[in-house]
Protein backbone atom coordinates (compact mmCIF):
# COMPACT_ATOMS: atom_id res chain seq x y z
CA UNK A 1 0.00 0.00 0.00
CA UNK A 2 2.99 2.46 0.92
CA UNK A 3 5.50 0.81 -1.63
CA UNK A 4 8.15 -1.64 -1.36
CA UNK A 5 9.85 -2.35 2.29
CA UNK A 6 12.38 0.24 3.27
CA UNK A 7 15.19 -2.36 3.79
CA UNK A 8 15.77 -5.09 6.15
CA UNK A 9 15.42 -5.37 9.65
CA UNK A 10 16.18 -7.71 12.51
CA UNK A 11 12.61 -8.32 14.81
CA UNK A 12 12.40 -9.57 17.98
CA UNK A 13 15.71 -10.03 18.81
CA UNK A 14 14.96 -10.89 22.00
CA UNK A 15 11.46 -10.85 24.38
CA UNK A 16 12.60 -7.22 25.07
CA UNK A 17 12.63 -5.51 21.21
CA UNK A 18 8.64 -6.75 21.37
CA UNK A 19 6.53 -4.93 24.44
CA UNK A 20 2.79 -5.15 24.32
CA UNK A 21 0.39 -4.00 26.81
CA UNK A 22 -3.37 -4.58 26.73
CA UNK A 23 -5.70 -1.29 27.18
CA UNK A 24 -8.72 -1.77 29.21
CA UNK A 25 -11.99 0.78 29.74
CA UNK A 26 -12.87 -0.91 33.44
CA UNK A 27 -11.49 -2.22 36.55
CA UNK A 28 -12.02 -4.43 39.40
CA UNK A 29 -15.65 -3.68 40.86
CA UNK A 30 -14.51 -4.37 43.89
CA UNK A 31 -17.00 -7.10 44.41
CA UNK A 32 -18.42 -10.09 42.57
CA UNK A 33 -17.41 -14.36 41.84
CA UNK A 34 -13.94 -13.09 39.88
CA UNK A 35 -11.00 -12.09 41.29
CA UNK A 36 -9.31 -10.32 38.67
CA UNK A 37 -5.15 -10.03 38.16
CA UNK A 38 -3.16 -7.91 36.41
CA UNK A 39 0.23 -9.85 35.30
CA UNK A 40 3.51 -9.16 33.29
CA UNK A 41 5.22 -12.13 31.95
CA UNK A 42 8.30 -12.55 29.65
CA UNK A 43 8.39 -15.01 26.95
CA UNK A 44 5.23 -17.00 27.86
CA UNK A 45 2.05 -17.20 26.01
CA UNK A 46 -1.62 -16.61 27.23
CA UNK A 47 -2.36 -19.75 26.91
CA UNK A 48 0.64 -21.17 29.02
CA UNK A 49 -0.54 -19.08 31.91
CA UNK A 50 -4.11 -19.77 31.98
CA UNK A 51 -3.26 -23.42 32.72
CA UNK A 52 -0.77 -22.02 35.39
CA UNK A 53 -3.12 -20.01 37.14
CA UNK A 54 -5.85 -22.57 37.20
CA UNK A 55 -3.42 -25.34 38.25
CA UNK A 56 -2.00 -23.07 41.72
CA UNK A 57 -5.69 -21.99 42.14
CA UNK A 58 -6.45 -25.24 42.10
CA UNK A 59 -9.74 -24.61 39.80
CA UNK A 60 -11.02 -25.83 36.25
CA UNK A 61 -8.90 -24.11 32.91
CA UNK A 62 -12.51 -22.91 31.81
CA UNK A 63 -12.89 -20.74 34.80
CA UNK A 64 -10.28 -18.44 33.67
CA UNK A 65 -11.24 -15.81 31.46
CA UNK A 66 -8.63 -13.37 29.44
CA UNK A 67 -9.38 -10.82 26.92
CA UNK A 68 -7.11 -11.14 24.16
CA UNK A 69 -3.88 -13.84 23.07
CA UNK A 70 -0.59 -12.02 23.42
CA UNK A 71 2.48 -13.00 21.53
CA UNK A 72 4.87 -15.26 23.34
CA UNK A 73 8.15 -14.08 22.67
CA UNK A 74 7.52 -10.50 24.24
CA UNK A 75 7.26 -8.91 27.15
CA UNK A 76 3.41 -8.30 27.26
CA UNK A 77 0.59 -6.90 30.72
CA UNK A 78 -2.72 -8.16 30.30
CA UNK A 79 -5.37 -9.04 32.84
CA UNK A 80 -7.04 -12.36 34.05
CA UNK A 81 -10.03 -13.52 35.64
CA UNK A 82 -10.45 -16.61 38.20
CA UNK A 83 -13.97 -17.70 38.93
CA UNK A 84 -13.60 -18.23 43.00
CA UNK A 85 -16.96 -17.89 44.12
CA UNK A 86 -17.10 -17.80 47.92
CA UNK A 87 -13.36 -18.61 48.12
CA UNK A 88 -11.05 -16.27 49.54
CA UNK A 89 -7.44 -16.74 47.97
CA UNK A 90 -3.84 -15.43 49.33
CA UNK A 91 -2.03 -13.95 46.51
CA UNK A 92 1.07 -15.32 47.30
CA UNK A 93 -0.57 -18.79 46.29
CA UNK A 94 -0.88 -17.54 43.00
CA UNK A 95 3.29 -16.57 42.13
CA UNK A 96 5.64 -18.25 39.65
CA UNK A 97 8.47 -17.81 38.13
CA UNK A 98 7.11 -17.00 34.66
CA UNK A 99 4.91 -13.84 35.29
CA UNK A 100 4.62 -11.38 38.44
CA UNK A 101 1.17 -10.42 39.76
CA UNK A 102 1.11 -6.07 39.22
CA UNK A 103 -2.45 -5.89 40.64
CA UNK A 104 -5.74 -8.17 41.83
CA UNK A 105 -9.70 -7.19 42.78
CA UNK A 106 -12.35 -8.64 42.93
CA UNK A 107 -15.01 -8.54 39.89
CA UNK A 108 -18.32 -9.30 39.18
CA UNK A 109 -18.04 -10.82 35.96
CA UNK A 110 -15.99 -13.46 33.95
CA UNK A 111 -13.19 -11.42 31.01
CA UNK A 112 -14.32 -12.90 27.64
CA UNK A 113 -12.20 -12.00 24.51
CA UNK A 114 -12.74 -8.88 23.09
CA UNK A 115 -13.30 -7.52 26.43
CA UNK A 116 -9.89 -5.20 25.81
CA UNK A 117 -10.29 -1.37 24.08
CA UNK A 118 -6.62 -2.49 22.22
CA UNK A 119 -3.40 -3.24 22.91
CA UNK A 120 -0.20 -0.67 23.33
CA UNK A 121 3.19 -1.65 21.46
CA UNK A 122 6.75 -0.36 21.80
CA UNK A 123 8.82 -2.44 19.23
CA UNK A 124 12.37 -2.37 18.67
CA UNK A 125 13.95 -2.39 15.18
CA UNK A 126 17.66 -3.46 14.59
CA UNK A 127 20.04 -3.65 11.68
CA UNK A 128 17.76 -1.21 9.79
CA UNK A 129 20.11 0.93 7.86
CA UNK A 130 18.16 3.32 6.53
CA UNK A 131 17.88 7.31 7.02
CA UNK A 132 15.36 8.77 9.49
CA UNK A 133 14.15 10.92 7.24
CA UNK A 134 12.98 8.22 5.07
CA UNK A 135 11.39 6.64 7.98
CA UNK A 136 9.54 9.84 9.37
CA UNK A 137 8.30 10.59 5.56
CA UNK A 138 6.79 6.67 5.83
CA UNK A 139 5.76 6.51 8.88
CA UNK A 140 4.27 10.19 8.43
CA UNK A 141 1.98 8.16 5.28
CA UNK A 142 0.65 5.25 7.51
CA UNK A 143 -0.49 7.31 10.41
CA UNK A 144 -2.53 9.55 7.85
CA UNK A 145 -3.80 6.95 5.31
CA UNK A 146 -3.73 3.96 7.39
CA UNK A 147 -2.14 -0.01 6.11
CA UNK A 148 -4.11 -2.69 5.06
CA UNK A 149 -5.73 -4.61 8.61
CA UNK A 150 -4.78 -8.36 7.36
CA UNK A 151 -4.95 -11.22 9.94
CA UNK A 152 -1.32 -12.37 10.77
CA UNK A 153 0.19 -15.38 10.09
CA UNK A 154 -0.06 -16.49 14.06
CA UNK A 155 -3.31 -16.66 13.45
CA UNK A 156 -3.60 -19.64 11.25
CA UNK A 157 -1.08 -21.95 13.13
CA UNK A 158 3.01 -23.01 12.31
CA UNK A 159 2.27 -23.85 8.45
CA UNK A 160 -1.28 -22.44 8.43
CA UNK A 161 -1.78 -26.02 10.22
CA UNK A 162 -5.02 -24.28 11.36
CA UNK A 163 -6.49 -23.89 8.21
CA UNK A 164 -5.57 -27.23 7.57
CA UNK A 165 -7.38 -28.65 10.32
CA UNK A 166 -10.08 -26.71 9.18
CA UNK A 167 -10.68 -27.90 6.37
CA UNK A 168 -10.57 -31.67 7.54
CA UNK A 169 -13.25 -30.85 9.86
CA UNK A 170 -15.40 -28.92 6.92
CA UNK A 171 -15.00 -31.90 5.13
CA UNK A 172 -16.27 -33.98 7.97
CA UNK A 173 -18.97 -31.77 9.44
CA UNK A 174 -17.43 -31.85 12.41
CA UNK A 175 -16.78 -27.92 12.56
CA UNK A 176 -19.19 -27.39 15.40
CA UNK A 177 -17.72 -24.09 17.22
CA UNK A 178 -16.13 -23.68 20.42
CA UNK A 179 -18.02 -26.34 22.40
CA UNK A 180 -16.27 -29.00 20.39
CA UNK A 181 -12.73 -28.18 20.87
CA UNK A 182 -12.65 -26.33 17.08
CA UNK A 183 -13.10 -22.77 18.33
CA UNK A 184 -9.64 -21.70 16.95
CA UNK A 185 -9.81 -23.60 13.76
CA UNK A 186 -13.20 -21.59 12.95
CA UNK A 187 -11.70 -18.58 13.68
CA UNK A 188 -8.41 -19.43 11.73
CA UNK A 189 -10.76 -19.97 8.73
CA UNK A 190 -12.98 -17.29 9.12
CA UNK A 191 -9.90 -14.76 9.27
CA UNK A 192 -8.72 -16.70 5.80
CA UNK A 193 -11.74 -15.99 4.25
CA UNK A 194 -11.70 -11.82 5.38
CA UNK A 195 -8.17 -11.79 4.00
CA UNK A 196 -8.99 -13.16 0.39
CA UNK A 197 -11.64 -10.22 0.72
CA UNK A 198 -8.68 -7.66 1.60
CA UNK A 199 -6.16 -9.01 -1.31
CA UNK A 200 -9.54 -8.33 -3.59
CA UNK A 201 -10.66 -4.86 -2.19
CA UNK A 202 -6.70 -3.53 -2.72
CA UNK A 203 -6.42 -4.90 -5.96
CA UNK A 204 -9.56 -2.62 -6.88
CA UNK A 205 -7.42 0.14 -5.59
CA UNK A 206 -9.52 0.95 -2.66
CA UNK A 207 -8.13 2.30 0.34
CA UNK A 208 -10.98 4.10 2.08
CA UNK A 209 -11.15 3.71 6.03
CA UNK A 210 -14.35 3.49 6.66
CA UNK A 211 -15.00 0.54 4.44
CA UNK A 212 -15.61 -2.95 6.45
CA UNK A 213 -15.12 -6.39 4.90
CA UNK A 214 -17.25 -9.65 6.25
CA UNK A 215 -15.84 -11.67 9.05
CA UNK A 216 -18.24 -14.66 7.59
CA UNK A 217 -20.96 -16.01 9.84
CA UNK A 218 -24.86 -15.93 9.80
CA UNK A 219 -26.69 -12.88 8.28
CA UNK A 220 -26.33 -10.24 6.28
CA UNK A 221 -24.91 -6.64 6.74
CA UNK A 222 -27.11 -3.54 6.40
CA UNK A 223 -24.52 -1.05 5.56
CA UNK A 224 -25.57 -1.42 1.77
CA UNK A 225 -21.50 -0.84 0.85
CA UNK A 226 -21.07 -1.32 -2.58
CA UNK A 227 -18.08 -4.12 -2.27
CA UNK A 228 -21.15 -7.23 -1.02
CA UNK A 229 -21.34 -8.43 -4.77
CA UNK A 230 -17.32 -8.23 -4.98
CA UNK A 231 -17.42 -10.28 -1.53
CA UNK A 232 -19.83 -12.80 -2.91
CA UNK A 233 -17.87 -13.50 -5.48
CA UNK A 234 -14.57 -13.79 -3.90
CA UNK A 235 -16.10 -16.05 -1.61
CA UNK A 236 -18.36 -17.91 -3.49
CA UNK A 237 -15.37 -21.23 -4.23
CA UNK A 238 -15.28 -21.37 -0.45
CA UNK A 239 -19.31 -21.90 -0.40
CA UNK A 240 -18.38 -25.22 2.01
CA UNK A 241 -16.74 -22.74 4.60
CA UNK A 242 -18.70 -20.08 4.86
CA UNK A 243 -21.78 -22.73 5.22
CA UNK A 244 -19.92 -24.41 7.88
CA UNK A 245 -19.55 -21.14 9.78
CA UNK A 246 -22.77 -20.51 9.31
CA UNK A 247 -23.90 -23.64 10.66
CA UNK A 248 -21.68 -23.47 13.93
CA UNK A 249 -23.50 -20.17 14.64
CA UNK A 250 -21.47 -17.72 13.90
CA UNK A 251 -22.97 -13.96 13.55
CA UNK A 252 -21.74 -12.18 10.93
CA UNK A 253 -19.85 -9.23 11.59
CA UNK A 254 -17.92 -6.34 9.80
CA UNK A 255 -13.96 -5.96 10.24
CA UNK A 256 -12.33 -2.67 8.45
CA UNK A 257 -10.29 -3.17 5.61
CA UNK A 258 -7.78 -0.27 6.86
CA UNK A 259 -5.79 -0.08 10.32
CA UNK A 260 -4.83 3.24 11.78
CA UNK A 261 -2.73 3.35 14.12
CA UNK A 262 -2.69 5.96 17.27
CA UNK A 263 -0.20 7.67 19.46
CA UNK A 264 2.68 6.96 17.17
CA UNK A 265 5.86 8.26 18.19
CA UNK A 266 8.87 6.97 17.15
CA UNK A 267 12.70 7.16 17.54
CA UNK A 268 16.32 6.31 16.58
CA UNK A 269 18.31 5.10 19.82
CA UNK A 270 20.86 4.12 18.20
CA UNK A 271 22.97 3.64 14.97
CA UNK A 272 20.86 1.06 12.78
CA UNK A 273 18.27 1.14 15.77
CA UNK A 274 14.76 2.24 15.88
CA UNK A 275 11.98 2.21 18.78
CA UNK A 276 8.30 2.84 17.53
CA UNK A 277 5.48 3.03 19.72
CA UNK A 278 1.56 2.80 18.35
CA UNK A 279 -1.54 1.83 19.50
CA UNK A 280 -3.88 -0.62 17.59
CA UNK A 281 -7.72 -1.31 18.63
CA UNK A 282 -8.65 -4.85 19.72
CA UNK A 283 -8.09 -7.48 17.28
CA UNK A 284 -5.23 -6.38 14.75
CA UNK A 285 -1.14 -7.10 14.35
CA UNK A 286 1.78 -4.84 15.03
CA UNK A 287 3.01 -6.24 12.00
CA UNK A 288 0.54 -5.01 9.96
CA UNK A 289 2.32 -1.85 10.38
CA UNK A 290 6.14 -2.73 10.58
CA UNK A 291 5.70 -4.51 7.21
CA UNK A 292 4.89 -1.50 5.48
CA UNK A 293 8.52 -0.07 7.06
CA UNK A 294 10.78 -3.30 6.96
CA UNK A 295 11.09 -6.67 5.49
CA UNK A 296 11.06 -8.26 9.08
CA UNK A 297 14.06 -10.94 9.80
CA UNK A 298 13.60 -12.80 12.99
CA UNK A 299 16.91 -14.71 14.53
CA UNK A 300 15.27 -17.99 14.79
CA UNK A 301 13.22 -17.80 11.62
CA UNK A 302 13.45 -16.85 7.91
CA UNK A 303 12.02 -13.31 6.92
CA UNK A 304 8.26 -12.54 7.70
Amino acid sequence: MHGNALGKATFRQCPEDFNVHEIVDFEPSGEGEHLLVHIHKRDQNTQWVCGLLAELANINRRDIGFCGLKDRFAIATQWFSLHLPGKDIDLSQLQHDDFKILSSGRHNKKLRRGDHVGNRFSIRLRDFDIDFEQLSQRLNRIQQQGVPNYFAEQRFGWDANNLVKAQQLIVDGRLKGNRQGTGMYLSAARSWLFNLLLDQYLLLGNNNVEDTGALWGRGRSATGESFHETERQVLEPWADWCHAMEHAGLKQQRRAFILKPSSLTYQQVQEGQFELNFELPAGSYATAILREIAQLIRPEFKSL
